[in-house]
């Protein structure tokens, strides 16, 4: 992390590190606190690409589409790194602008993209193509070879997943169930709900609340600990007072627009 963090003012550097710390921890369970610290981080650390990315993540996660939009530009103009060009695709989609994100997706850079990157590409290239009303177009772009190969990529839930969600957008509903449980049984990492797209093929109703509960519950059976503490943001209590209240201030709710890059 801190090797990172080299080129910034020494003075930036430990509460840099604890805002992408922290940042890192929420993104998944709480976005948009995730987003604050990360435009916290970004407010001190901006010229270095790693917070960029955690801006860009965090806005993305957090449903900050045009901020997160500008910040993968930014860092991929920083790097060179292409593997940001689905995320850069999916936020298009979210604009609202399906037409932008098709047109990411036949850049020339994408076919030199990862196995993995390219099948989120995909995938993002079929959402537009729905959100467009081609809906057969969408099943047509995710029959690639990648359907059905063999092995134990991780991006395969996703794609099964995918395809199946296009085939019931056409109304196949008994070719999508068998791609649906192709991704339940692959989805180990709980990446999509193809589980529960099975049970509404059946008619069950699943209580969110319930399955929540579930979840939690799981997670103390399996670890006996509810969970790690917050990561300390403003750092041990024997620091400076004046830099703890700063920080305290990075993060207030509403701060800034993020946005950092170009639109």
């Amino acid at each position: 992390m801190r090797r990172s963090l080299q080129g910034l003012p020494a003075e930036n550097v430990d509460g840099v590190a604890r805002h992408l710390v922290a940042s890192g921890r929420l993104v998944d369970t709480d976005p948009e606190r995730a987003w604050q610290h990360a435009l916290a981080a970004q407010r001190r650390g901006g010229r270095i690409a790693a917070v960029r990315e955690a801006a860009a993540i965090a806005a993305y996660k957090a449903g900050h589409f045009r901020e997160a939009l500008a910040e993968f530009r930014t860092v991929r103009r920083m790097t060179g790194d292409d593997s940001y060009l689905p995320l850069m695709a999916d936020c298009e989609r979210g604009l609202g602008r399906p037409e932008r994100a098709l047109d990411l997706a036949s850049t020339p850079e994408v076919a030199r993209l990862e196995p993995a990157a390219k099948v989120e590409m995909l995938i993002v290239a079929a959402g537009a193509r729905a959100d467009l009303g081609q809906r057969e177009a969408a099943v047509v772009a995710l029959q690639v070879p990648q359907l059905r190969a063999a092995g134990r990529a991780p991006w395969r839930a996703r794609l099964w997943y995918a395809y199946a969600d296009a085939l019931i957008e056409v109304g196949r509903e008994a070719e999508a169930r068998e791609w649906l449980e192709k991704a339940a049984d692959a989805d180990t990492e709980g990446e999509t709900d193809a589980a529960e797209r099975l049970g509404e093929l059946d008619g069950i109703v699943f209580d969110e609340e319930y399955l929540d509960d579930l979840e939690g519950s799981d997670d103390l059976d399996r670890s006996g600990d509810p969970g790690e503490p917050e990561v300390p943001v403003d750092g041990p209590a024997d620091e400076d007072a004046g830099t703890d209240a700063a920080e305290e201030q990075d993060v207030a709710p509403g701060a800034g627009d993020g946005s950092g890059g170009e639109d």
